[in-house]
This record gives structure tokens, sequence and C-alpha cells, in this order.
């Protein structure tokens, strides 16, 4: 299995994860479950959300800005570094 077919995989497997967390999440507000369970759920879903992100990250300066630094593109290299700013940008704004 190449490189891009294994990453694809393992995000698939992790958001799977996530998804049965959310169905449960759903299952305990069906069952009136306390709120401070609700909320530790909660919160372990974000926490997955947020590693998926982080290897997201990571291949994307591994392979997207990698490739966009080492080309002779000023205009390329200047977009990707932009995109990367106004993600940093709104998720520092929440």
């Amino acid at each position: 299995m190449d490189h891009k077919a294994s990453y694809r995989q393992h995000l698939l497997q992790r958001l799977k994860t996530v998804e049965g967390h959310v169905r449960g999440v759903q299952r305990m507000v069906e069952d009136d479950t306390y709120c401070i369970d609700l909320m530790n759920q909660i919160r372990a879903i974000r926490h997955a959300l947020h590693k998926i992100e982080g290897i997201i990250l990571e291949n994307h300066l591994n392979t997207c800005v990698t490739t966009a630094i080492r080309s002779d593109q000023p205009d390329e290299r200047e977009r990707v570094l932009r995109e990367l700013m106004q993600v940093f940008e709104a998720t520092s704004h929440k």
C-alpha cells in the first residue's frame, strides 16, 4: 500500500472512531445521561478531532508546503503560505 492510500485509510479509521463516539453521545442524550458524562465524551471527541487535524497538518507540511517551497514559482510559495496563515488566524480567533 502506498503512502497516500495508507494515510487516507488511517484518517478514515480515526474519523469512523469519532463517528462512533458521536453516535454514543446521541444515545447518551436520548437516555438522559448525566451532563458531566456528556461533556466528558464531547471533550474526548474534540481531542480526537484535534489529533486528526494535527495529522492532516503534518501531512500537508510534508507534501504540499514542502513542494511549494522547493518550487521555482514564487506565487505558488506565497499562496501556500497564505493558506496556512489563514487557517491559523481562523483558529486563533475562536
